[in-house]
C-alpha cells in the first residue's frame, strides 16, 4: 500500500500498469521500447518476473509508471492474480497480422476483471503495425472491439517506434485525472463538513487486493490514432 501527502513538494504517483495478452504479440518489446528506447528482433519469451518504473510528468506532477510484463507464463495460462493485484492500468495486446491472438481479447479481459478491479483504466493495442502487409485483423476491427468493451484503443509498432509512448500515456494520464478528480472531490467534502472523515491529505495511490484504488465506471471511452 502507498500513501502519499498532499502536502509534500516531492509528490510521488505510483500506478502499476499490467501488459497482458497472448505469447509473441510484442509486450516486452513494446516495454523496452516505453522504458529504456530498445527493440530486440530476436527476443526470447521473458523468463523471470519483469517490472521497469518509467518517470512521467503530467501537469507538473511527477508520475511513476511501474510496468509489469507477463513473464512468459501466459503460454501456459497461469498468470496469477499476484500479477494483477494493485493493477490500476493494462494494455491488452493483439497482434495484427495474428488473428489468433485478436480473438484471444474476450478471454484476457475476463481474467483481468476476474483477477482486478473492474474499473482498470484499459487501452487495446494492436501491435506490429508495421506489418501491413501480413495484417489479418483492420483497424476498424479493433475499434469496434474497444468501443464494445469501453477501451481506448491504439494501435503501435515497437519496431518503429509508432504510438508507443502515446499508448502508455494515454493510461497514465487517464489514470491520474481519475484521481484529481477523486481529490477535488473529497476536498469539496471535507469543506462542506469539516467532520468527513477523509482528512484531505493523503491519498491512496495504489492498492492492495482489496483495491482501494477504484476508478471510476467506464463510458464508452475510445480513442484512436
Amino acid at each position: 500500500m502507498a500513501f502519499y501527502s498532499e502536502e509534500e513538494k516531492t509528490e510521488d504517483y505510483l500506478f502499476k500498469i499490467v501488459l497482458i495478452g497472448d505469447s509473441a504479440v510484442g509486450k516486452s518489446n513494446l516495454l523496452a521500447r516505453f522504458a529504456r528506447d530498445e527493440f530486440y528482433p530476436n527476443s526470447k519469451s521473458t523468463i523471470g518476473v519483469e517490472f521497469q518504473t518509467q518517470k512521467m510528468d503530467i501537469n507538473g506532477k511527477e508520475i511513476k509508471a511501474q510496468i509489469w510484463d507477463t513473464a512468459g507464463q501466459e503460454r501456459f495460462r497461469a498468470v496469477t492474480s499476484a500479477y494483477y493485484r494493485g493493477a490500476v492500468g493494462a494494455l491488452l495486446v493483439y497482434d495484427i497480422s495474428r488473428r489468433q491472438t485478436f480473438e484471444s481479447i474476450g478471454r484476457w479481459l475476463n481474467e483481468l476483471h476476474t483477477h482486478s478491479d473492474m474499473n482498470v483504466v484499459t487501452i487495446l493495442v494492436g501491435n506490429k503495425s508495421d506489418l501491413k502487409d501480413a495484417r489479418e485483423v483492420s483497424t476498424a476491427e479493433g475499434k469496434s472491439l474497444a468501443e464494445a468493451q469501453g477501451l481506448f484503443f491504439m494501435e503501435t509498432s515497437a519496431l518503429d517506434s509508432s504510438n508507443v509512448v502515446a499508448a502508455f500515456q494515454t493510461v497514465v494520464k487517464e489514470i491520474y485525472h481519475i484521481l484529481s478528480r477523486k481529490v477535488m472531490i473529497s476536498q469539496e467534502l471535507k469543506k462542506q463538513d469539516p467532520t468527513w472523515a477523509g482528512n484531505g491529505k493523503t491519498v491512496v495511490l495504489q492498492g492492495d487486493g482489496n483495491q482501494e484504488t477504484d476508478v471510476e465506471p467506464k463510458k464508452g471511452w475510445c480513442c484512436s490514432s
